[in-house]
């Protein structure tokens, strides 16, 4: 534990911000997991409003620095060729 009132400060800081994250990517990983459960199901619909509802949360984990670019653009790929494949 830390001694010093401004590194106590810093550890409280740190563990709420670890809990904010926790709380974000555990909103980004739902929002995949709607649109894969959709794709599995085979509803096309379902799965392209999913993916439109889960584009934008994505995009915002990457200004909030929860995940990088490119594990965004790797996601956004990956779920868009699941939902294209649906409409072949």
């Amino acid at each position: 534990m830390a001694n010093i009132k401004s590194a106590r400060k810093r550890a409280r800081q740190s563990e709420k911000t670890r809990q904010h994250n926790m709380g974000m990517r555990s909103l980004m990983r739902t929002k995949i997991k709607d649109v894969v459960k959709a794709c599995d199901a085979g509803d096309k619909d379902a799965a392209a409003a999913a993916y439109k509802d889960a584009v934008p949360v994505i995009d915002s984990m990457i200004n909030k620095g929860i995940v990088t670019k490119n594990k965004a653009s790797r996601h956004k790929s990956r779920l868009n060729k699941r939902v294209k494949a649906l409409a072949v």
